[in-house]
């Protein structure tokens, strides 16, 4: 320790309210009024003045126990963050952390240390309304299963007392039967107990006993009844925290939560955690902890321990996947997320598979496929360990999926998985798909088969244009929504719609799930079917109509505004187009296309397209919102924590934000071309002779 630092603490030692020390030529800076902190001694005060002096003390000096002298409270020298080196020159001047308020909850944001996305501020409220629905459900199943239970003791209580009942009156019938000496022995042995009054009576009596017994089983104490109607608090572990603003929001929003541990592998993201936890004050430090532990590793050491674990990693959760699902209590609830569209929506076919065990395709349905191989990897990784999944919502939001599952242990239920998976079949041509099942159940008799899929269920040439087809998943084919959670969540969420920042996409998202057709896999687009025919598309309220005229359901889906799902075949829907291109002509198009070769074929049926009532969305009919608009430019993801930002990364993430990110960091920003400053355009420009 330098003599300078030395003489610091040795004057806030004695007491002093304020000093100020100028440093020897070799010290880093200036130190200013040093002072007593109110938890003196345990915590240190320095007021460290910036951009004058290099110390590695954060603000206040409070933060991590670090003294002036380059040391911690405890006299070992401080942890540096990999790839930095001890004793270099000191660092530029920095910018002050900058708190950004979310909810309920307070973290501090400085730069690009720790990853942060404002984007994702509707994940993190869709995940309250979910923790808050699952939090009322849990309720319900405790109280239902005391219930159960109080029958059974009842029950119990009753048979024992009707059995001691049927034995005092065989004990009775058996005594009238003894002689008159038997009757002397008795009335001498009453005459002898007068003086012990009912005690007496009462050890004597077996019908006493058993209502005795049958009383303390119902009248149990009033105290242990109340508190075990309510359900225990929960436990919750968000195995990725970063800054912790997820585990914060959790812990301050959901009165349910008991505890919530925050761990991340990255030392400086537990770092930022602790501080924000301090910064979030007595409901944070009471309930969040920050735990710096490999999450894969930790999951697997806490077996059946946590009621909800959290994922939302950068990038694919498949790696968390295995160990996630060990982690669950019985019925606990998984959130996950997964940002690797491109893999999942069939740009890296061959990565997907290596990744999640299925093949996507690239239809039109690619991001509700993405939800389905997701929630298909997770089935695949339970039914290991003699569990299942029961999905209760699915979302595609943004530049993501998430999915909130329960898990669940029965070595009966997970038979059923492979009838909950289907190969999915896509015609390369005309982009008609068919689902074919991996397997199937069958019922007999009273007594349940579980077979193979029959198949094939399509031809090799597909009889709509002639090409072939393409095949991909296998896919979660069950339902991948709840319909009480979805009605349930919409309700609770418009009665506490302050609670929640982004209400108004949140609530879009839920109306546009309460409408789809939850047992229907994938959808198809009306826009794409009309460029296949290379035909005017009809409106949807015209097609939708022509479906429900047919006999048929039909839906928006909430993952794409032009998505339509419905249980009509390929065969009907083609037909209708058919049917509409007949009153609504197209030119002629020389070639064989696929459009051609469907419109070659006369329809099946004669299309309807009188307008119904059921054809039309209600969320439509009543001014309700669907899908917003992005809020701003730029919302989509953030690149990784502690990455180097230079001028390439403006056009993804913009100015405003890499410039704000290096000022932070206390560097120079870029400054961003303008249009007409000699900057080439980025189309090739044509070149005149």
């Amino acid at each position: 320790m330098k003599p300078a630092y030395r003489l610091a603490l040795w004057l806030t030692k004695k007491s002093l309210a304020s000093a100020t020390i100028l440093a020897s030529s070799g010290s880093r800076g200036l130190i200013r009024g040093a002072q007593r902190s109110s938890a003196w001694p345990e915590v240190w005060s320095l007021q460290v003045r910036r951009g004058v002096c290099g110390v590695g003390v954060e603000e206040g000096g409070e933060e991590e126990g670090v003294m002036a002298g380059g040391e911690e409270a405890d006299g070992k020298k401080p942890q540096h963050r990999a790839g930095k080196k001890k004793g270099g020159p000191p660092p530029g001047p920095q910018a002050e952390p900058t708190i950004l308020r979310e909810g309920e909850a307070d973290i501090l944001l400085h730069g690009n240390d720790v990853f942060y996305n404002k984007a994702q501020i509707v994940n993190r409220d869709l995940s309250i309304a979910v923790l808050r629905a699952f939090a009322a459900k849990r309720q319900e199943e405790h109280e239902e299963s005391l219930a159960k239970k109080a029958s059974r003791k009842s029950k119990g209580a009753s048979a024992v007392n009707g059995k001691e009942n049927g034995g005092a009156q065989e004990e009775s019938a058996s005594s009238a039967v003894e002689g008159e000496d038997a009757k002397t022995s008795v009335s001498g042995s009453e005459v002898k107990g007068e003086d012990q009054g009912v005690e007496m009576k009462e050890e004597t009596s077996p019908s006493g006993k058993a209502e005795e017994e049958a009383a303390a089983v119902v009248a149990a104490p009033v105290e242990a009844v109340l508190e075990s109607k309510i359900a225990k608090p929960l436990h919750v572990l968000e195995a990725l925290a970063a800054s912790g603003l997820r585990a914060l929001r959790y812990a301050k929003e959901v009165e349910q939560v008991g505890s919530v541990v925050a761990c991340d592998n990255d030392k400086v993201a537990v770092e930022a955690c602790e501080r924000n936890i301090r910064l979030n004050g007595k409901v944070a430090l009471a309930k969040v902890t920050a735990n710096h532990a490999d999450s894969r590793i930790y999951m697997l050491s806490h077996e059946k321990e946590f009621d909800v674990v959290d994922l939302d990693p950068y990038g694919s959760p498949s790696i968390f996947l295995d160990s996630a699902v060990q982690s669950l209590s019985e019925g606990g609830l998984l959130s996950c997320t997964a940002t690797d569209m491109a893999v999942l929506c069939g740009n890296n076919g061959e990565v997907c598979y290596s990744k999640y065990g299925a093949y996507p395709l690239r239809g039109k349905y690619c991001h509700e496929m993405a939800l389905r191989i997701l929630l298909g990897s997770i089935e695949a990784h339970a039914n290991r360990y003699k569990r299942h999944i029961v999905p209760v919502l699915s979302l595609s939001v943004d530049f993501y999926v998430r999915v909130f599952v329960r898990v669940y242990t029965s070595a009966s239920a997970i038979k059923e998985s492979p009838s909950k998976l289907s190969y999915v079949y896509q015609c390369v041509g005309c982009d008609t798909y068919h689902l074919q099942p991996v397997g199937r159940v069958a019922t007999r008799q009273g007594s349940t088969r579980y077979m193979p899929g029959t198949g094939p269920v399509i031809s090799p040439d597909c009889k709509q244009c002639g090409k072939h087809h393409n095949m991909g998943g296998p896919i979660w084919s069950a339902p991948i929504h709840d319909a009480d959670w979805v009605d349930g969540m919409l309700r609770s969420v418009t009665a506490m719609k302050s609670r929640y920042p982004a209400y108004n996409k949140i609530h879009s998202i839920l109306t546009g799930v309460s409408e789809e057709l939850n047992d229907v896999p994938l959808y198809v687009s009306l826009h794409s079917m009309s460029a296949t025919l290379k035909c005017t598309p009809p409106s949807a309220t015209l097609f939708r109509s022509a479906v429900v005229n047919a006999g048929y359901r039909i839906s928006g889906s909430h993952a794409n505004p032009l998505g339509l799902k419905t249980d009509a075949p390929m065969e009907v829907l083609w037909d209708i187009m058919r049917c509409w291109v007949k009153d609504h002509p197209v030119k002629e198009n020389s070639g064989e296309t696929p459009g051609k070769v469907i419109l070659t074929k006369e329809p099946e049926i004669e299309a309807n397209f009188k307008k119904v009532q059921s054809a039309t969305s209600k969320a439509l009919a009543s001014g309700v919102a669907r899908f917003l608009p992005n809020p701003e430019e730029f919302w989509g993801p953030k690149p990784r924590a502690g990455r180097h930002l230079t001028s390439k990364h403006i056009a993804s993430y913009g100015a405003a934000f890499v410039n704000g990110t290096l000022r932070a960091e206390g560097k120079p920003p870029i400054e961003s071309p303008a249009a007409g400053d000699g900057a080439p355009d980025a189309k090739r420009q044509k070149v005149d002779e």
